[in-house]
C-alpha cells in the first residue's frame, strides 16, 4: 500500500529537521540502523549541467556526450515512467527561486505503486519534456538507486525504482551531505571523469562560499578558491562565479560505458 497524502504532509513538516537525522548517522549502533533502513544499497550520481561542461579542444562535436544523455538514455528504454506533481524538498522549504511543480522522475515497475494523488504515469515524450524543462529552469539532476524514496513512498522493490531528482541548490535534501557519516555520504558520487578546476582568474571574492556548494567543498584559502575532495561535481560554483574562474570538464568521454551498466546492475527499468 503506497503512502497516503497525510503521511507525505508529515514528512514535509519534518523536512527542516533532516540535519538532525543526518547527524544521527554518526552515532554508534543508531547510525548503522539508519543506514540499513534508509540508505542500504544506494548509489546516487550527481550530473553536471550540460552548459557547465567545457569541451576540450580537438574533440569533434559528434563525439561529445553530455550528462543529460544518460538520463534520456534510461528514459528511452524504461517501460514505466512516473512524474511527481511537486518536488517535496522545494515544497517543504517554500522555495521561491525554483519551480515547485517540477518534481522527481521515477522509472521502473515499482513506480506504478506510487499514490496517484502524488503524480502520474507519463509517456517517454512527456518524460523527456519534463527533464528538459527541469534543466531549463536551472535545476541539476541526480540519478541512481535511492532507498529513501522507496521508504517515504512505500513502494517496492528498490531494484525496480530508479530515481532522477531535479534539484535546486537551496532546498536539496542532499545538503545534509556534510553532516552524514562518511559511510552514508560516500553513497552519493561525482560523475566519473568530471574535473573542476579553479583558474588564475579567481580573485578570492568568496561568492562560491556563500551557501553555493551543497557539499561545502569549496573555500577561499590563501587568496584563491580551493575545491576539496567532497566536491560532487554539480557545477553550481561554475555558474555562480562572477569572474568565470571555475571550469568543469569531462576528461573521460566514455563515461556512459561505465555508468549505464553500473546503474542497470542496481535497478531494472524495463
Amino acid at each position: 500500500m503506497s503512502s497516503p497524502v497525510w503521511f507525505v504532509n508529515i514528512i514535509k513538516k519534518t523536512f527542516p529537521q533532516r540535519f538532525i537525522m543526518a547527524w544521527m548517522t554518526r552515532l554508534p549502533f543508531i547510525g548503522r540502523g539508519i543506514e540499513y533502513l534508509l540508505f542500504e544499497g544506494d548509489d546516487i550520481i550527481y550530473l553536471p549541467k550540460d552548459q557547465t561542461v567545457m569541451v576540450n579542444e580537438g574533440v569533434e562535436a559528434e563525439d561529445i556526450v553530455l550528462p543529460s544523455q544518460l538520463v534520456e538514455g534510461f528514459i528511452e528504454k524504461a517501460n514505466y515512467l512516473w512524474i511527481m506533481d511537486t518536488c517535496i524538498c522545494r515544497d517543504a522549504s517554500n522555495c521561491v527561486d525554483y519551480p515547485i511543480d517540477l518534481g522527481c522522475l521515477f522509472m521502473g515497475e515499482a513506480a506504478m505503486d506510487i499514490n496517484p494523488k502524488l503524480g502520474r504515469q507519463v509517456s517517454r515524450e512527456e518524460a523527456l519534456e519534463h527533464v528538459r524543462r527541469c534543466r531549463e529552469a536551472g535545476l541539476f539532476q541526480l540519478i541512481g538507486r535511492n532507498k529513501l524514496d522507496t521508504m517515504w513512498l512505500n513502494v517496492r522493490p528498490g531494484t525496480r525504482l530508479l530515481t532522477v531528482c531535479n534539484c535546486c541548490p537551496c532546498c536539496c535534501l542532499w545538503k545534509i551531505l556534510p553532516v552524514l557519516s562518511p559511510k552514508v555520504s560516500d553513497k552519493v558520487h561525482r560523475m566519473p571523469g568530471v574535473k573542476i578546476t579553479v583558474t588564475e582568474k579567481c580573485v578570492a571574492c568568496g561568492t562560491c562560499e556563500k551557501d553555493v556548494c551543497i557539499a561545502r567543498a569549496i573555500h577561499v584559502e590563501g587568496g584563491r578558491a580551493v575545491i576539496g575532495d567532497a566536491c560532487r561535481g554539480c557545477g553550481h560554483c561554475v555558474e555562480i562565479c562572477p569572474e568565470g574562474a571555475i571550469e568543469l570538464s569531462i576528461d573521460d568521454l566514455s563515461f556512459m560505458d561505465s555508468l549505464i551498466p553500473r546503474i542497470s546492475s542496481l535497478v531494472d527499468v524495463t
